[in-house]
């Protein structure tokens, strides 16, 4: 008897798990800035500048650990 050996794509998709999640974590903590600063500057200037700089630091961060 010859065991054939099955192919599982579940072994490969780890990139897309980590993409979905990071992404995902990315858009949250950066809507919270946004938020949290909104609620206390309401100037647009300064919420743009705020989302921005945890946009930058957020990608540092995933850069940074890997």
């Amino acid at each position: 008897m010859h065991h054939q050996l099955e192919k599982h794509y579940v072994n490969r998709i780890g990139w897309l798990r980590a993409a979905v999640l990071g992404a995902n974590d990315g858009l949250l903590s950066t809507t919270s800035i946004v938020i949290g600063v909104a609620a206390a500057q309401p100037d647009r200037n300064t919420i743009v500048l705020a989302a921005l700089a945890g946009m930058i630091a957020g990608a540092m961060s995933m850069a940074a650990g890997e």
